[in-house]
């Protein structure tokens, strides 16, 4: 868990640790904290966990998504060794565009989804299904090595872990 903790700190986003019992109140506190005012989140259908003000997403288009500024979901899985965490669109997880456009998404990971390395996590997945494997907020780096956030998906990620 610590491991996973460093390494995902380590891509520059943000871990917060919660009961299972606070996971509603923490995420709430996370989006207060990071975003404006009035700012719109959308959250997948059947996100386990109740968001204030959360739009659920019903198909909204890219145009329609780029007014939120944030998703909240759930996760597959989550890799100790390279800080990643991997989504299969499945319950709580949502469609892959609402996971890549808004600029911030906070997923909560349960501690029991935590495994050791890469080898652990293509065990649990589904080969058929999609997966989107995330390694900290969206970035890249020009040919001067001046890094970039946000370029291809949100530029903050927020990790509320369940312990």
């Amino acid at each position: 868990m610590d491991l996973f903790v460093e390494r995902v700190e380590d891509y520059r986003a943000t871990v917060t640790r919660c009961a299972a019992t606070d996971a509603a109140a923490v995420i709430g506190s996370v989006l207060g904290a990071g975003l404006p005012a009035g700012s719109k989140v959308v959250v997948p259908p059947d996100l386990p966990w109740e968001v204030v003000d959360g739009v659920v997403d019903s198909g909204l288009s890219a145009t329609e998504l780029d007014c939120f500024a944030a998703v909240v979901t759930s996760a597959t899985v989550a890799i100790a060794e390279t800080g990643t965490i991997v989504l299969t669109h499945g319950a709580g997880q949502g469609r892959r565009a609402i996971t890549l456009v808004p600029d911030m998404h906070v997923c909560v990971v349960r501690a029991d989804q935590v495994v050791a390395d890469v080898p652990d996590a293509f065990a649990l997945l589904d080969p058929v299904r999609p997966h989107t494997w995330i390694s900290g907020p969206s970035a890249t780096s020009d040919i001067e090595l001046s890094r970039v956030e946000g370029v291809h998906g949100p530029r903050t990620l927020h990790v509320v872990l369940l312990t």
